[in-house]
């Protein structure tokens, strides 16, 4: 069997990035030519790539986990999840071979990044730990030196979650309509599968699990919210990874108001774009008074009092109950101001020359940063600083869409002594600090606009 790689397996195994690779495609006639794939991602046969990686003096090593990886890619992407779970490999190897599985089926396997399984953990405790939506077992096996007990409805994914976690209580099956998991936990975690609207909302309508309100139909996230309380043991600690909208959509308003009253919510917090952990508690005793509504991970502590949430909206979205922070607008009152414009007149276009021709005739010790992150070692005797970021930062700027690639071999700028390059330095400068004054600005218009919808501050 033939192996393949794609770009970013030979970025892999060149140790470099896949721009250094897709720079290899563009530039060396001689880089193997595609034998599959598609347009936008093209096979190579490995033999190949390793051939005219030796040629070119580029360091490479295919391990035995890589090439065992490169064998499992020619099987049909449909059956790829088929094949993973049946390799005969130790612990390590095939958790590198998932991790592999895992970044090429993203989108049909949607895995929590690791980042936000950090948090996730970092919000319950306990002997136990279940997770009724385990995918291939990614939360369960991050929670170390728990007994472990997991369902998921895909068999493939269930069969990797029990090659991973061979310790753990692995169940396949619909855990919504038919839950197999008998125990209850101390903590419970959950990345359940977002706007899925054939979660059984007709065949559940009289479940006894939902304590605080028949999810409606468009609110699945709802149900496995309820399902995952139901599973934790009383004072257990239950972590569910949501939909933003879930925070304020009308329709759940009702059950967000239970929870609430109930005592069953602890926080709502942002761990991403559109994605907010909910941190809950299966109640007991009496309801606390306050909850945290946090705008990124952090510790839990309770910011909001639950008696200003239970409106109309019940909106538990922490962007909308964050206070605004109007001191930086009253701090800036008395001694803000916008720099001017400098004076620029019109001229007769000088003679021309280009950014890569002003720094090879000025070397010396002297740094300067491009926009891009770039270093020139410059004399400023012979090429005046200021003069240098200025027209990098310009060049830089008409580049279409803010493109780092820019060529300062043929970007044309003016040439002229040191004396005039300073005064083009002056006004770069200011310009440069009206740039920055315009973005204080408009930080300030937005603090004042928050300030007085919020009822902080009032006009003087």
């Amino acid at each position: 069997m033939d192996e393949t790689v794609n770009a970013g397996d030979i970025a892999r195994l060149a140790e470099v990035g896949r721009a250094a690779v897709s720079n290899w495609r563009r530039r060396f006639e001689d880089f193997p030519s595609p034998v599959g794939g598609t347009a936008s991602s093209p096979l190579y046969l490995l033999r190949d790539v390793e051939s005219w990686l030796r040629r070119n003096g580029k360091p490479f090593q295919v391990s035995p986990a890589e090439r065992l990886w490169t064998q499992l890619r020619a099987t049909d992407d449909l059956k790829l999840g088929e094949a993973l779970a049946a390799v005969d490999a130790d612990a390590a190897t095939f958790e590198f071979l998932h991790a592999r599985y895992a970044e090429a089926h993203s989108r049909l396997l949607n895995p929590t990044p690791p980042e936000v399984v950090e948090v996730v953990l970092a919000t319950t405790d306990g002997a136990t730990v279940i997770d009724p939506a385990c995918g291939t077992g990614s939360l369960l096996m991050a929670s170390k030196g728990r007994e472990k007990i997991g369902q998921e409805l895909d068999p493939v994914s269930a069969v990797i979650a029990r090659r991973r976690l061979p310790d753990a209580q692995i169940i396949t099956g619909d855990s919504l309509r038919r839950n197999g998991i008998a125990h209850l936990a101390d903590a419970v975690v959950c990345d359940p599968p977002w706007h899925d609207r054939a979660w059984g909302h007709e065949e559940l309508v009289g479940d006894a699990r939902w304590t605080y309100g028949l999810p409606p139909r468009g609110e699945p996230e709802l149900a496995w919210l309820q399902h995952c309380l139901s599973l934790a043991k009383p004072g257990g600690l239950v972590a569910v990874l949501m939909p933003s909208a879930a925070a304020s959509r009308r329709p759940g308003k009702r059950i967000r108001g239970n929870l609430l009253r109930a005592g069953a919510v602890r926080g709502v917090m942002t761990v991403q774009p559109g994605r907010d952990l909910w941190l809950l508690r299966n109640p007991v005793g009496r309801a606390p008074e306050h909850i945290a509504l946090l705008e990124a991970p952090g510790p839990v502590e309770p910011n909001t009092r639950v008696i200003d949430l239970l409106d109309d909206d019940v909106d538990l979205s922490p962007a909308r109950r964050s206070g605004t922070d109007v001191s930086a607008y009253l701090a800036a009152q008395p001694v803000f101001a916008v720099p001017r414009l400098p004076e620029l007149r019109e001229q007769p276009a000088p003679g021309m020359t280009t950014i890569g021709e002003l720094v090879r005739a000025a070397p010396g010790g002297h740094v300067v940063t491009s926009p891009t992150g770039a270093t020139y070692e410059i004399d400023p005797a012979k090429l005046d600083p200021d003069f240098l970021e200025g027209v990098l930062r310009a060049a830089f700027a008409r580049t279409p869409t803010g493109s780092t690639r820019l060529d300062v071999r043929r970007t044309q700028v003016p040439s002229l002594p040191v004396e005039e390059q300073q005064r083009y330095g002056e006004a770069f400068a200011r310009l440069k600090a009206l740039e920055a004054g315009l973005e204080n600005a408009a930080d300030l218009v937005r603090l004042g606009y928050s300030g007085l919808l919020s009822g902080q501050v009032r006009p003087a």
